[in-house]
Formats: C-alpha cells, structure tokens, sequence
C-alpha cells in the first residue's frame, strides 16, 4: 500500500513492524521479519532517508519509528507536489505535441508494437489514458492480456471512463468469461453479444485505437492507430457491429420487476444468455443452476407470455421491454 510513496514490500513491512513495537534492535526486528539482520539493516536505512525511522540516541542498534502522521503525511505532501509537477508538464508537452504534429506525416500515424509485454503495456495505457469511453472488441482468445489480468480496464471504470464491450459468444463458454462479465456489468459497463467478432479491436475517445497484427503461432504484434482515416473506419466498424449485438444482461444488472408475476432476475439472467445463443445445458453450466431448472423456469416465460416457441418468446422479451438494443430510460 506504500509503494506510491517509493517503498518497496520489504521497507513497507519493516516501517509497519517498527510501528507496532514502537522501538525494536536490529536482531529483534530481523526475527519478526524473518529476514537477515543485514536485509534488515538495509530496509532501516532506506526508512531512515525517508524520514520514517530514526537510530535512538540512547542506545546503539536501536531503531525508533517517526509518528506515521507526521512522517506520511509529508511523503504524501511531497508525491502530490510531484504529481502536480508531472500533471503540468504533461499539458505542456501535450500543447507542444499537438503544435507539431498538427498534420502528422503518414507513416506516424500507425505505431507497430512487438512482443507480449510490450503490446499489454501499450493496451493498458491505452485505457488508463482514455477520458471519456473505450470501445472493444472481444474475442476468447487473448493475445497478450487476458480478462482477469485486465486491472485497467476496472482502474479506468472507477475514474468515470464509460465502456461499451462486444464478445464473442464463446467467451461466455470458457470458465472464467461470466465472472468477467459479471464484473464488468456490475461496474455499469455495456456488453452485447455476437457469435464472431471481425476482429479484436481496443478504440479509446474516438482518438486512438489498438487491433492485432500477428497471426496464430507468431510473436504477439499490433498496431496502434492515431487520429485519421484508418481510425474513424475502426469506429465505423465497431458501431456496426455493436448495432448488430445481442445486451447481456447478468445477476442483479438486469432490469427491476415490474410485477410479482413478472421475471425475477434469474430469469432475465438465462434469458439473455438463450438469446446470445447458449444452449440448455450451457446456460444451466454457466449459472450453476440444474438444466430441468432452466428449462422449467423457460417454460414459466413462455407461459408468461402465452407464446408456443422460443423464438415468439425472444420477440415478446423485446416488446416488453425485458431485453433491448439500447439502455431503457
């Protein structure tokens, strides 16, 4: 928790330790630590340049913690100033950048990104730095950055940055796809459903974009797209696909009740997945629920609805508003 002010897990240990004694020897501090008393030296040294522990003058090998609130409290004054340094420094070079490049050449307009790392690092970037909303495209394969590796996308979604997410509808099959999406819903994202997505595609502000450029086998690759032609196509590409999506809807995302008779939001929960196109036994799989239980509680719709077949079931879902295209008012 106090790396943001420079301390690594082992300083951060020892300054919580020391806290707690109040006052300990070296030796003793090492046993409570389990580390050397020389690995224990240093992390009291680097405490000491931080101003979060002191030698006692009474005694020699004795460390003394300084008060945590008057100690942190000037780190963190410190890292704020700093932040305001780098914040004002980053319009600047932003205002410069836009100054220079008011009509980029080409060739500066697609950046090629070579390796796994690299190409997560860019992908995080990419949402840590978008403002308004990320658009994607997602598929069940990942290339560099898997679901649950994806802490950016949550980071950004706190910060107010909106989503509008589009999988493929074997996502929802792989063992970990409805958690995420859960997650994602639950954080007041958009998902939609296709059966195949053209291919996988990161868009943030409508200003920069990130797509795959190796195939199968090859070292993960891809491009990212500035301000252009070739970008206002991706967006293109991506509202034409997110029309086409079927919304999923999850556990306590989905719609209130209307009525005691209405659906409660369990069956909203398979409803949406029938209608993404699982079947039976999936949805049961994926919900944790019995299959004669999935299929009762479809029966209870039809019956509800007073229709025959599932697919008069699925248009009656839409006129009465339990699933839509877009978000209901």
């Amino acid at each position: 928790m106090l790396g943001a002010i420079g301390l690594d897990e082992r300083q951060e240990s020892a300054y919580r330790a020391l806290v707690a004694l109040g006052a300990a020897e070296v030796s003793d501090l090492a046993h409570r630590l389990a580390l050397p008393e020389a690995d224990t030296e240093r992390a009291l040294r680097r405490l000491e340049q931080h101003g979060l522990a002191a030698q006692s003058s009474a005694r020699t090998g004795r460390w003394v913690a300084a008060p945590p609130g008057v100690a942190l409290g000037a780190l963190l004054t410190q890292q704020r100033h700093e932040l305001e340094q780098a914040e004002l420094a980053a319009v600047l070079l932003a205002e410069e950048y836009r100054a220079d490049a008011a009509e980029p050449a080409v060739h500066d307009l697609v950046e090629v990104v070579t390796g796994a790392s690299a190409v997560a690092h860019r992908f995080h970037q990419l949402q840590l730095g978008a403002t308004s909303e990320v658009c994607a495209l997602v598929t069940g394969k990942p290339i560099a950055v898997s679901g649950l590796d994806n802490q950016s996308e949550e980071r950004a979604a706190i910060r107010g940055v909106s989503f509008r997410v589009v999988v493929e509808r074997e996502v929802l099959a792989l063992p970990s796809g409805i958690l995420e999406l859960s997650a994602a819903l639950s954080r007041h994202e958009q998902c939609r459903v296709v059966d195949r997505v053209p291919t996988k595609l990161v868009v943030a502000d409508a200003a920069l974009a990130m797509v795959p450029l190796t195939g199968r086998g090859a070292e993960p690759a891809a491009l990212v797209v500035h301000a252009s032609g070739l970008l206002e196509s991706l967006m293109g590409l991506f509202e034409a696909v997110w029309r086409e999506a079927m919304p999923l809807r999850l556990g306590e995302s989905g719609l209130p009740r209307e009525d005691v008779t209405g659906p409660d939001p369990t069956d909203l929960e398979i409803l949406s997945l029938l209608l993404a196109g699982l079947t039976d036994a999936s949805v049961a799989k994926q919900l944790e629920l019995g299959l004669r239980t999935v299929q009762r509680r479809v029966k209870g719709l039809m019956e509800l609805t007073g229709v025959s077949t599932r697919l008069q079931l699925g248009w009656h879902a839409y006129e009465r508003g339990w699933v839509s295209r877009e978000p209901r008012a």
